[in-house]
């Protein structure tokens, strides 16, 4: 019968096998500036992301230097993703926030912004569309009983009484006053409430529709307010691949830090001796 000895091949290799498994190689460390160099920012940057708690704290070395590890750097570029798909101030409040969630918790808010960015792609569409109509519409030969009160336009464009009354102060529409002073909507009126209708559909604020309304009077052409809705299309989608692109970081991000039990494994090189962890230098829990 085969005998197995305590000092046997199979014993020995089954211990370095059990140090292998406990033994894990270090991760390697990273200075402010690496960690800058591989996003995109300076070093004060960094230092920036890490004082508003958009990244997680660094670890100190023994001699006070910040050492990074790779959630760091995985942290950053997803604020830097997610500044592009929807700003950076909106970025800064959200991230500390998103960093010490759950990955369910993150993925129901990138979720919302998702639907956010879907709504506001479905409003720029609507108002090219209302503006293609109103302006078709405005080479109609317009019959005078056509005119329209200020309550008959507002149920046709889905609009209070006040919104039009407020766009008339503000200059974007110019209705007629018959002898008794009240509001009548011809051919030009009519067509330039909805086509400040649409725009505003589109999310766009009054300063913008005034100088948009001035070119079409001036100029009489539609091409161009075209031109600034599609052109806001293109900055939706680029906003919505950059959202996605946060949501991978972020998955990574989060994944990885449930793995190591909610702490930051960067070390700083070199400390506690060869191979070993400075325990000063151990970073704080990163709740999840």
């Amino acid at each position: 019968m085969l005998q197995w000895s305590g000092c046997s091949a199979y014993g020995d290799l089954a211990a370095e096998n059990r140090g292998l498994w406990v033994s894990n190689p270090p991760e390697r460390v990273r200075s402010t500036a690496e960690i800058g160099r591989s996003v995109g920012y300076s070093v004060q940057q960094v230092r920036d992301l890490e004082r508003l708690g958009i990244i997680p704290p660094a670890v100190r070395a023994a001699n006070g230097y910040r050492r990074y590890g790779a959630r760091h750097e995985t942290a950053a570029r997803a604020y830097r993703q997610l500044a592009a798909a929807i700003g950076p101030v909106a970025a800064r409040a959200l991230m500390p926030m998103l960093i010490r969630s759950s990955v369910e918790r993150a993925a129901e808010r990138i979720d919302a912004l998702h639907a956010d960015l879907a709504d506001e792609r479905t409003r720029v569409r609507e108002a090219l569309r209302g503006l293609e109509v109103a302006v078709s519409d405005a080479d109609d030969v317009f019959d005078d009983a056509d005119e329209m009160t200020v309550g008959e336009l507002a149920q046709a464009l889905g609009v209070r009484t006040s919104a039009l009354r407020h766009w008339e102060r503000e200059g974007l529409i110019r209705p007629m006053r018959d002898g008794r002073s009240a509001r009548r909507y011809g051919s030009g009126a009519i067509t330039e409430a909805r086509v400040v209708a649409a725009l505003r559909s589109g999310g766009y604020g009054i300063p913008a529709i005034t100088r948009i309304l001035e070119e079409l009077r001036a100029h009489g052409e539609s091409g161009g307010l075209q031109s600034i809705l599609a052109a806001r299309l293109d900055a939706l989608t680029r906003r919505s691949v950059a959202l996605l692109a946060a949501a991978g970081s972020l998955h990574a991000l989060l994944a990885d830090t449930e793995r190591a039990g909610g702490a930051d494994t960067a070390t700083s090189a070199g400390a506690g001796g060869p191979g070993g962890e400075d325990p000063a230098a151990r970073a704080p829990r990163l709740d999840v």
